[in-house]
């Protein structure tokens, strides 16, 4: 299971530096950060090597953040893995609410982070077409 940390923050200068600093003066590790931006808003997506210590850190410094399951698949690190990784999600009728792509520092594999509605169907989905989940 892959838990991220989903954080609002003002869309200003130095909002993201705030939160990365604050993570770095406690010794919270970053392993993929992701933003999406509105124009006075923005939601910055973190995976970090201790989620509920960063989520309790941020909450406490004014942060407004919740934490969320999403499924972590590895896939090969060939042309059009990603695209077989979609195609199949499409046939098996799987409606993603967004997507990004990191590796795994494990074994420097990329890695396909889905967050979709039915957790725990989606993974046994995407198990049975022979995918390893994290």
């Amino acid at each position: 299971m892959v838990e991220q940390i989903s954080i609002f923050a003002e869309n200003k200068k130095g909002s993201m530096r705030e939160i990365t600093e604050l993570l770095t003066k406690n010794d919270l590790n970053i392993y993929c950060a992701i933003t999406n931006d509105s124009a006075e808003y923005g939601i910055v997506r973190l995976l970090v090597d201790e989620t509920e210590r960063a989520y309790q850190l941020l909450r406490e410094n004014g942060f407004t953040c919740k934490i969320s399951r999403v499924i972590g698949v590895k896939i090969p690190d060939n042309v059009g893995s990603l695209n077989r990784l979609l195609t199949d999600v499409e046939d098996s009728n799987i409606n993603l609410d967004y997507l990004y792509v990191s590796y795994s520092r494990e074994d420097s594999t990329p890695l396909a982070i889905l967050h979709a509605p039915g957790y725990a169907e989606v993974e046994a989905c995407l198990v049975s077409r022979g995918y390893e989940i994290l």
